[in-house]
């Protein structure tokens, strides 16, 4: 079986040696119609000029071929096929390559508000509601760059088959961005409330994200860890509270919501993580409160399953990678053994296992600190299985 096929859920016994790498959800690896390599963030092929742009229906970046006499595009090699439009942020300093069905913005159906978009926006940019003030010299790049890993969020979350659903669908309960600058006694907190994230647009910078990095002793702070993090907060309110089955299971797992949240932060932030928390958690701020604890848990497999995704689409092979048994978990380390889908999940940990060594061993021959600076506890693994649950079940039909 090659390690592409082996990624369909199925039943891989759960303490087979040397696992293939396996990953949840889809290719991340594109490819122009000429047949050189084109990337996420793309819009023309640098070889043959060939237009490109991300198809969300195909969950990836697709040659196009104009349509004559239009502003409109087919999929190459498909020209009876659905015609798109690019996005209306196309030329702004957003940069965005995501395509628009053209029955959204022209004649068809005039009504974006039917396919849940604003008008000329593709499904990313539909979902920002504030973007930063342009007049301001750094902002421009701020914005790309803050739409950049949102597009990179989006894109995983359709892949994974779960629901990204805008304000225009949704005015209550829908998905929105707010990338706001802080103003004199105006600070701007990351975070999220139905439906709505907060960014801070000065964390695009690195200078400034790093040195908040530091004096928060975190290992790891990126855009892309904010926006998986935070998005994770969304999916609970949306996912798993409405359903008395799953929160019975977080609760399990995870511990009780229902604990003063701002009274859990304060004492948090005042008194510092729990003096044990690395045997339980992913991360101190995970230690604070079950929702954090959860929104953690959340970003971390969203990482990992991305990463997985990348790393077997570029035929990265770790497999020869030595390791000793005691890294490597068993079924008895699993929330439930006895799922299912439990083999599938244990051969994507251990895959993950193995991958990390090869991707730290990358960043130290480059001089840089680790990419994976993390540690797995037993007790993560379990919370990892059921956020692989959730996704996996949530997928299904």
């Amino acid at each position: 079986m090659s390690e592409l096929a082996s990624t369909v859920p199925g039943a891989a016994p759960a303490d087979t040696p040397a696992e293939p790498l396996v990953a949840p959800t889809v290719s991340r690896a594109y490819q122009c119609q000429c047949g050189r390599p084109v990337f996420l963030r793309n819009s023309r092929c640098l070889a043959c000029a060939t237009p490109l742009g991300f198809v969300t229906e195909q969950f990836g970046v697709l040659p196009l071929a104009p349509v004559e006499g239009s502003e409109r595009f087919t999929v190459f090699g498909d020209p009876q096929g659905p015609q798109y439009l690019r996005c209306a942020n196309f030329l702004s300093a957003s940069g965005c390559n995501w395509m628009v069905p053209a029955e959204a913005v022209e004649g068809e159906a005039p009504d974006p508000a039917a396919h849940g978009l604003l008008p000329g926006m593709c499904l990313a940019c539909s979902t920002t509601r504030t973007i930063p003030d342009l007049s301001v010299p750094e902002n421009p790049q701020r914005w790309n760059l803050l739409e950049q890993a949102k597009r990179r969020l989006i894109s995983q979350l359709l892949a994974l088959g779960l629901p990204v659903t805008t304000r225009v669908s949704d005015p209550v309960h829908g998905l929105a961005f707010d990338f706001l600058s802080e103003m004199p006694g105006l600070p701007v907190l990351t975070g999220h409330a139905g439906g709505t994230i907060t960014l801070n647009v000065a964390e695009a910078d690195d200078a400034v994200r790093e040195q908040v990095r530091a004096q928060m002793g975190e290992p790891y702070r990126t855009l892309l860890g904010h926006f998986r993090h935070e998005i994770g907060h969304y999916y609970w309110d949306l996912l798993v509270a409405p359903r008395e089955d799953w929160l019975t299971a977080f609760r399990e797992l995870f511990g009780d919501e229902r604990e003063d949240y701002a009274q859990a932060l304060q004492q948090h932030y005042q008194e510092g993580p729990k003096p044990d928390w690395a045997s339980s958690y992913i991360s101190s701020y995970a230690a604070a409160h079950p929702w954090e604890d959860w929104a953690e848990t959340w970003a971390h497999y969203l990482h990992m399953a991305d990463t997985a995704d990348t790393a077997l689409s570029f035929g990265v092979n770790a497999l020869k990678v030595e390791i000793a048994d005691d890294d490597l978990f068993h079924s008895a380390d699993l929330w439930q053994p006895d799922d299912p889908d439990a083999g599938h999940f244990l051969d994507f940990l251990n895959g993950w296992v193995r991958l990390t060594h090869v991707l730290n061993e990358f960043a130290r021959s480059m001089g840089q600190h680790d990419t994976y600076p993390f540690a797995l506890p037993h007790a993560v693994v379990r919370k990892l299985q059921f956020v692989h649950q959730l996704v996996t079940q949530r997928r299904e039909p």
